[in-house]
Formats: structure tokens, sequence, C-alpha cells
């Protein structure tokens, strides 16, 4: 599915133009002679790359588009448009925008199933190996950024990098929802990998042209719910800028001035990213200690449990899954909320309390599993995510999330709940892991609850029903 979520605020565009550490980036100015710009979905490359296109279309540049997906997803819950629909027109859109930018650029539809990319990248790369070979090889190959947040962007990202690869192409990645889930101060983006493309005023009203033609993403569908506008002004506004910005790869050549110089000294390249916590971290920290985390004994844990638990939209659930469920205190009351509970940890230690705790409740399993990696089989209508998302990587976060998309019913629930203070040995905050989820277009929060100790939150699919409505009483 890909669904902006237009009623949540990510970060501003003043954020990021207030911001001076990213202003000063490098010129990308490695000669392009054959453009190919790959897109997950119709608008991609109008959004992320849209400049650039157009800039290489005045030049006389050979250009390919390579469309993987008709993007029949944007409106999961439209009650006026089928896929089937969504798609014709977002092909028409699509169409027209690329007019504005280069009428001349040959579009290749791959008409892979929207959503669905991750299980057809080698035909998304064999259909721009053949179109850089036909050319004579020795094109630039521009796609979505791996570490964009959304599964199909990081498939498209895959497939362009082997692409690159197998003909020896240069690689440029733009970025979407990184503008809207990140933010300018944060060091675990990769800085020194950014480079810009300036572009002029024709080129900038083109692309403003461009942008326009697909109504069916930056205007609601109908005023009913279900068609509201997936790109809201906001959102807009950060591909509205004076220059593009792409993450360029090992072999780009960067124009250099005093200025760029200056931010490469001081903006040194990120450390390696924290690895996800293994499961000796556990083994040793639940040795010889029946309750190390004051599950049995701290108000705060009792407190922050029962606003989980009230936090569930369903009064009953058939079949729930929750990761890291340790020694078993919050299973045993979810326990009560579901007809079947699974229950998994990586560390055995604290499964030995949990089958004390629980051994009563014939519908609830646990089983010692490493998580993302260890994933079970089935779906499930509730999914529990409880302290446990900052121990992952970022990667092993976006796998774990791509597991929890994958699993969960059409009308399942996801319940996010983590420690809001930094813990130094932790790979990420519970911040983190809620500005990644919250990037997630196949997910929208129903449910909000942020204090300075903790951050609760629900997910459900788009739209996301209220509890009363559910209910009726709307």
């Amino acid at each position: 599915m890909v669904t902006f979520d237009s009623s949540q605020t990510g970060t501003l565009e003043s954020e990021w133009a207030d911001a001076d550490r990213w202003q000063r980036l490098p010129r990308y100015a490695r000669p392009i002679e054959h453009l190919v710009v790959l897109a997950a979905h119709p608008d991609d490359e109008t959004l992320g790359a849209g400049g650039l296109i157009e800039s290489a279309g005045r030049n006389g540049t050979r250009i390919s588009i390579v469309v993987a997906t008709d993007g029949e997803a944007s409106h999961p819950s439209s009650p006026t448009h089928t896929p089937w629909q969504l798609s014709r027109i977002r092909r028409r859109e699509m169409r027209k925008a690329i007019d504005h930018l280069a009428p001349d650029a040959v579009i290749h539809h791959c008409e892979i199933p929207d959503g669905q990319l991750i299980d057809h990248v080698d035909e998304v790369v064999d259909c721009v190996v053949g179109i850089v070979n036909d050319a004579g090889g020795g094109a630039t190959i521009v796609a979505p950024w791996s570490g964009d947040g959304h599964r199909d962007h990081r498939a498209a990202a895959a497939a362009a990098r082997q692409a690159a690869e197998n003909t020896g192409s240069a690689l440029l990645e733009y970025p979407i929802w990184m503008w809207h889930w990140g933010r300018p101060d944060d060091d675990s983006l990769p800085w020194n990998d950014m480079v810009a493309i300036d572009l002029d005023a024709d080129t900038r009203m083109a692309k403003s042209s461009a942008l326009i033609e697909h109504v069916s993403q930056t205007a609601p569908l109908s005023d009913q719910a279900g068609d509201e506008a997936v790109i809201g002004v906001e959102m807009r506004s950060h591909f509205e800028r004076p220059f593009e910005v792409f993450f360029a790869d090992g072999h780009a050549q960067r124009e250099e001035t005093p200025e760029t110089r200056e931010t490469a000294a001081t903006d040194a390249a990120p450390s390696a990213q924290p690895a996800t916590l293994e499961r000796d971290f556990f083994d040793n920290f639940y040795a010889g200690r029946d309750d190390p985390w004051g599950f049995e004994t701290r108000w705060y844990e009792k407190r922050k449990r029962d606003i989980l638990l009230a936090s569930l939209p369903h009064e009953r659930y058939t079949t729930a899954l929750e990761v890291g469920c340790s020694t078993g205190k919050l299973t045993a009351s979810l326990a009560g909320r579901a007809d079947a509970l699974l229950g998994i940890d990586i560390s055995p230690e604290p499964l030995r309390a949990a089958r004390k705790r629980l051994a009563e409740h014939s519908n609830v399993e646990l089983r010692v599993a490493s998580a993302p990696a260890e994933w079970p089989d089935g779906h499930f209508d509730l999914v529990v995510l409880s302290e446990v998302g900052y121990y992952w990587s970022r990667a092993d976060l976006d796998l774990a999330l791509d597991r929890v998309v994958d699993s969960l019913d059409a009308d399942g629930v996801l319940v996010a709940c983590h420690w809001r203070h930094p813990v130094s040995e932790y790979p990420l905050t519970g911040d983190d892991v809620h500005a990644a989820i919250a990037a997630r277009s196949e997910l929208v929060a129903t449910v909000q609850h942020r204090e300075e100790d903790f951050v609760l939150e629900v997910f459900r699919r788009p739209p996301g029903a209220s509890v009363a409505r559910e209910t009726g009483l709307l």
C-alpha cells in the first residue's frame, strides 16, 4: 500500500529550511549521458527527481523512466475507486507529468502489484539492466533511497543497486519519506553521502506543473472517508525547493568549494550504525535475577500496563503475538483478551518465569525466537511491541516492521510502547522506534499517548477507524 498519512504532521519544511548543516551540500557534477529513473510508484520520480529529469531532458540527455508498480493501492479504503481504476488514473497522470518534464522520455511499466515489490526485485533488475544495455551501457540510475522507511522504496533501491553493479552505472538515490520522519539534527542520517542538484526557475516551474498533474495524490478523490489526499500541502513543500537532494554512490564526482570542504571537515562521516543486541546481552542481564525490570513491584510498570490494555481498540482478539514477552507479566493480562496468544523472547531465561506464571493459561504458547530474523508463521489481529524495538538496529527495526505489516490481518492492530529516555547500550531510542513506525505508509496511528517517560501508540491499516465509529456511536 502507498498512503502518506497527511493527518500526521512530520518534520516541517521550515525546520529543514532553517538548518545550516545540510544546506551547504556538495553539488553533483558527474556527466549524465543516459538517465534511467526508477520509481516504485507513479509520482515518486516527479517528487524526488523531477528537476533532474527536466534539466537532463533540456540538455538532450536520453531519459528512460521505469515504473515498478501502478500505485493502485494508494487509497486502500476508497469507497469510490477500485484499485484497477486508480492504476489507470495514475498512469495517465504520470504521462502528463513527464510531458512537462521531458516529453521525449520513454516510460516502461513493470506492472508489479503495488506493495509487493519486495517479491519482484529480480524482475525490476532485469528491466533496468535491459534498458541500460540496449542503449550501449553506462547510465546514471536514479531510484528511491534505501533508507526511506517504505518497503517498496527499499525494494526499488535494492533493484537499482544491483542493476548499477551489473552494468557499471552510477547510482543516485532520492529520499521522499525521509523529509517527513527525519530531522536535520539527526546524526544517524548519512550526511556525507548527500549531494544536491540546483534547479533554475524554468526547471522549478516545470516540476511544479508536473506535480499538479498527480491530482489523485494531491487532492481528495471525493469528500468521503478513505478518499483523502495522499500528499498534503506540508509534504509537498519538501519538493518545491530550488534544489533536489540525492544520496550518491561512492564513485560520484562532487563539485568542491571552500564551503563544502568546511562542511566535510565539520560533519565527519557517521560511525557504523549500532548493531542489534545479541542473545548474550539478555542472558547476562537476566542471570540470577527474578525481576530485573521491576514488573512485579513498580507502580510505573503496573500503570503502563494498564494504559496499554485500556488502549486496545477491540475487546477481544482471535490471535495475538507479543514480541519480547520477557517474564510474562504483560502476557498474563493479554491472555485474558485473546483466544490464542503467542509470546516470543530472544532469551530462555525470562521464559522460565513466564512459563510458571502462565502454566494454567492453555491459550498461551511461549517460544524462544530471535526476532526479527526468526518470525512466527501465520497472521495476527494483534501484535504487541512493548519495550523491544530499541534493541534492534535500524535495519532490523525496518525488517521487524515489514514482518509486522505482513503478519497483520486486514483489521489487525499494532501496539507499540517504549521508554523514551536514552540508554547508552541500546542502538535506538523509543522515539526513534515510533518515528520509524509512523513513517510506514501501511499504518496509521489511532491512539497516541506520550509523556516524559514513555510513548504508547496504536497503529492500524488506513484509514484507521475509531472505536466510536466501529461500535456505531458515530
